[in-house]
């Protein structure tokens, strides 16, 4: 959700929820689109507040914003979420630096394109769990690099699911 005095969406912190995570963001039971946002690449991942289970779902290719836009506009209109959670690329120190810069803006874009409320969820190390968790599956490499992106979408949403409130 946006902070009403800042205009930035609200930061939910995978390692510890702090005690402002406790807000409303599963009062509404519903599906949730989340994106793992990266400057090409855009990994999609669908899940719901009843189950609160994650699933990845697509790898958006589109580096265009218009072509982007256009792939986020079918997937709001098939799924009907009632919010968004992008996740937030930061450094492992937690420092911001251009892709957060530019996640952020993505992120104030979709609420603004799609009237939903829009989360960002830290990211870090997200891709990386991914591409473990696929190497245990016995995929990943170049044959399976475009899995990679929508389950750390999942992951990013499943861990949004998990330190929100019960619904």
């Amino acid at each position: 959700m946006l902070d009403a005095a800042n205009r930035e969406p609200h930061v939910a912190n995978r390692a510890a929820p702090a005690a402002s995570n406790r807000d409303s963001r599963l009062t509404i039971h519903g599906t949730i689109l989340a994106f793992d946002f990266g400057e090409r690449y855009l990994g999609v991942a669908v899940g719901d507040t009843v189950t609160r289970i994650a699933h990845p779902l697509e790898t958006i290719d589109a580096e265009a914003r218009a072509a982007r836009f256009a792939a986020i506009a079918k997937l709001v209109t098939e799924w009907q979420p009632v919010r968004l959670v992008v996740g937030l690329p930061l450094s492992l120190d937690g420092e911001e630096h251009e892709l957060t810069r530019r996640a952020r803006r993505f992120a104030r874009q979709l609420e603004g394109r799609f009237s939903l409320p829009v989360a960002l969820a830290d990211e870090r190390l997200s891709s990386a769990d991914a591409a473990a968790r696929l190497r245990e599956a016995g995929r990943g490499g170049r044959r399976d690099k475009d899995l990679v992106h929508p389950v750390a979408a999942q992951i990013i949403l499943q861990a949004h699911l998990d330190e929100s409130p019960s619904a």
